[in-house]
């Protein structure tokens, strides 16, 4: 039997009957995440229990009567005259399981929610319109947001009140109130004040519709590359000369732009935006930000110097970087930055890889009740474990008695030394495989379409880089899961998880598979790859894009929610409109066909006054502006037969070309199969029997080349 939510009525039979056989379904090793459990049996289970999201069966043993999003839930607080409480994270933020602990598993904070509120959960991986609207609305209200996100809404979903985490009484942690007194006063303003409650949800609604209307206005040209310029001055102002990045306190990996600081330095020339770049990514490989064992990076650093993380990892993070540091090595040569790529794309294989081939979304900070229990070590612990080495390792890593970290050592190299790092190599392994033993942080087993997308980008780009097979391999398995599994009757879903599908796909995961299909046609040269770009980019312009130019967030079927967002800002990840102008100009370049320069163009005048007044919002689109104003080169490769031809190929992996698009394919029928999809390879023939490249820009081609000499002359020419 499963006791009653406290403040609520007993489940309706049917209901109690579906959570029990939920429950059951766990299996007998089965221990739910809750305190309140006898034995491994759940005292109290919730709606949550018959969902997907770890995020939401993370709560489905929360004493509160949690509702999935939907109608269901609105209906309700309609019909009972209850607001509907909202609130908003992800599995593996912390501070979202702390207020679970402090209050959501509280019985008399729940008793109160669950009688006088209709309590919904939302995990914002799986549904960012949702996590878009109602962030938009805290963030008018307090200058501010963050997850938890906790947000009151009346029946119509329209907000009237909201905040991120709130602890549970009066005076805990110093805030003076409280989340009980929270909801105390708010149900005493719904119930006596209703006009002063509906006055501030119809304002507050307005102003999510204005904030998430699109960009500031139209340009009447087609911005260039003095916005790119402006947006480097900007990053010039704000960059930290000792460690990278912008300056202050908390660091993110994505506010500085490197892949476009690396374009900058190739158009101009300027020393500033090159040095801007590597300074950065050889302080974050060099910092505790970066697992030194076993490769991957943390979400971000609480502190200047990239030393100790927040412990989290998070899929996008590391498919982002990954590429940025493909591209520096192409730019710099430097084998510290080749031999981040490859451990970043093997961490993403060892420890995200599900056997059906796609990438799970990211891991806890969190273990043993600690943050960052799984990644600290103590002197002592070096010691035991290495011996005679521990002095050296300790030296190099910044391991000390006193720690850097709550009395324990994130590890990380003071002082780089790329000869001693490969010397330590097998003593890194063996803390690695000791590491190994401990508990793991919770994994977060959901597969997101957009992530996936971008984790193609990297296995594909970066085994290409690399000349790892292997992962290109992992990305063709990973393309061939996301297209069979996640697009049930041609539709793409935004999610996958233990074999159930999530909602319809949005914006960013159209944009990011479309761009990761792209990569992997050019690690392949497989026609497939192209034509499955195409179709997705064709059902992307379908079912998101605005005639006014651009696209919106959310498909034209999809929810109707009390906006429509249109993308105006990059953030962790890029929005999903700018990679899709980017992919939008790639596509031009490759098929010949000016309707996808039509649609790129539109979508950079629909954000052309965005990226005149804030360049840096959009750092990500501003890629797609450097490319557009390029002229891309079209690279074609043809070969008598067999095997795509390494002597061309080896030139490229290693060459920074962000203005060109490549493809290619053997004599005979695969040549025509490409023809049928990318015209510029029609008529291209292996030149005496010989494996032939072709340099061709707006059509018009060089000479043959048939050797890599030849090749390399001609990328020279502007």
């Amino acid at each position: 039997m499963i006791d009653p939510l406290p403040g609520s009525a007993p489940h309706p039979p049917p209901l109690a009957e579906a959570l029990a056989h939920a429950v059951a379904g766990r299996g007998p090793g089965f221990v739910p995440r809750t305190r309140h459990r006898q034995g491994n049996r759940p005292r109290y289970t919730n709606r949550l229990a018959l969902e997907s999201s770890p995020y939401l069966l993370q709560h489905a043993h929360n004493p509160v009567d949690w509702r999935p999003w939907g109608d269901e839930a609105f209906a309700d607080a309609r019909q009972s005259g209850r607001p509907v409480f909202l609130s908003v994270g992800y599995s593996t933020c912390h501070w979202c399981h702390v207020m679970e602990e402090e209050s959501f598993e509280d019985p008399e904070i729940a008793a109160f929610l669950n009688h006088h509120f209709v309590p919904v959960k939302v995990d914002r991986e799986e549904r960012p319109d949702v996590d878009a609207v109602y962030m938009t609305a805290v963030q008018a209200l307090s200058g501010g947001g963050g997850w938890p996100m906790s947000v009151w809404l009346n029946a119509d979903r329209e907000p009237f009140f909201g905040g991120t985490y709130f602890p549970p009484r009066d005076g805990d942690r110093g805030a003076p109130v409280g989340f009980l007194s929270a909801l105390r006063q708010i149900d005493a303003l719904w119930r006596t004040d209703p006009l002063r409650i509906s006055k501030a949800a119809g304002a507050l609604a307005g102003a999510v519709r204005i904030a998430l209307g699109g960009a500031a206005g139209q340009a009447e040209g087609i911005p260039g590359p003095t916005a790119v310029d402006a947006a480097v001055r900007g990053y010039v102002q704000r960059f930290d000369d000792d460690h990278g990045g912008l300056a202050g306190a908390p660091k993110f990996p994505s506010s500085l732009p490197v892949r476009l600081l690396l374009r900058h330095h190739r158009r101009t020339g300027d020393a500033a935006s090159l040095h801007m770049a590597t300074l950065s990514l050889t302080r974050m490989a060099a910092g505790g930000i970066h697992d030194q064992l076993a490769g991957g990076f943390h979400r971000y650093s609480t502190d200047s110097r990239w030393l100790v993380p927040h412990f989290e990892k998070m899929l996008y993070d590391n498919a982002l970087l990954a590429v940025a540091y493909a591209e520096a090595y192409q730019v710099t040569g430097r084998p510290d930055f080749a031999r981040v790529v490859r451990s970043t794309l093997d961490w993403m294989l060892r420890e995200m890889a599900l056997p059906e081939g796609g990438l799970c979304s990211a891991t806890d900070a969190d273990s043993e009740g600690e943050e960052g229990r799984f990644f600290v070590w103590s002197a002592r612990e070096v010691e035991e474990r290495l011996g005679e080495e521990a002095a050296r390792f300790a030296a190099f890593h910044g391991v000390t008695a006193e720690g850097n970290f709550e009395g324990h050592n994130v590890l990380h190299v003071p002082r780089p030394d790329e000869a001693e790092w490969q010397a330590l190599a097998p003593a890194r392994e063996k803390l690695r495989l000791l590491r190994e033993g401990r508990p793991h942080p919770l994994r977060d087993d959901k597969v997101l379409a957009a992530w996936n997308g971008l984790a193609l980008s990297a296995l594909a780009f970066g085994g290409r880089v690399l000349g790892e097979p292997r992962h290109v391999e992992a990305a063709r398995r990973g393309a061939a899961f996301l297209l069979s599994t996640l697009r049930p009757g041609g539709r793409l879903r935004r999610s996958w998880n233990a074999g159930r599908l999530g909602p319809a796909a949005f914006l960013e995961d159209h944009a990011f598979l479309c761009r990761g299909l792209l990569d992997l046609h050019e690690a392949t040269l497989e026609p497939r790859w192209l034509s499955e770009a195409l179709a997705l980019a064709g059902e992307q312009e379908r079912l998101f894009a605005d005639p006014a130019g651009g696209w919106f967030s959310t498909p034209a079927d999809g929810e109707a929610l009390i906006a429509r967002q249109k993308p105006t800002h990059d953030g962790a990840e890029p929005c999903g409109a700018s990679v899709a102008v980017h992919s939008a100009l790639r596509l031009a370049a490759l098929t010949g066909d000016d309707r996808w320069r039509q649609v790129a163009d539109g979508a950079l005048r629909a954000h052309g006054a965005s990226l005149a007044e804030h360049p840096m919002a959009l750092a990500e689109m501003l890629l797609a502006v450097e490319l557009r104003h390029a002229h891309p080169r079209e690279l074609v490769l043809v070969w008598p037969g067999g095997d795509p031809p390494e002597a061309l190929l080896g030139p490229l992996r290693t060459t920074f070309l962000p203005d060109a698009v490549l493809t290619g394919a053997s004599e005979g029928a695969p040549l025509a199969e490409l023809a049928r999809l990318a015209p510029i390879a029609e008529g291209k023939v292996a030149a005496g029997g010989k494996p032939t490249a072709y340099v061709c820009r707006q059509g018009a081609c060089g000479l043959p080349a048939t050797d890599a000499a030849g090749l390399l002359r001609q990328l020279d020419e502007p």
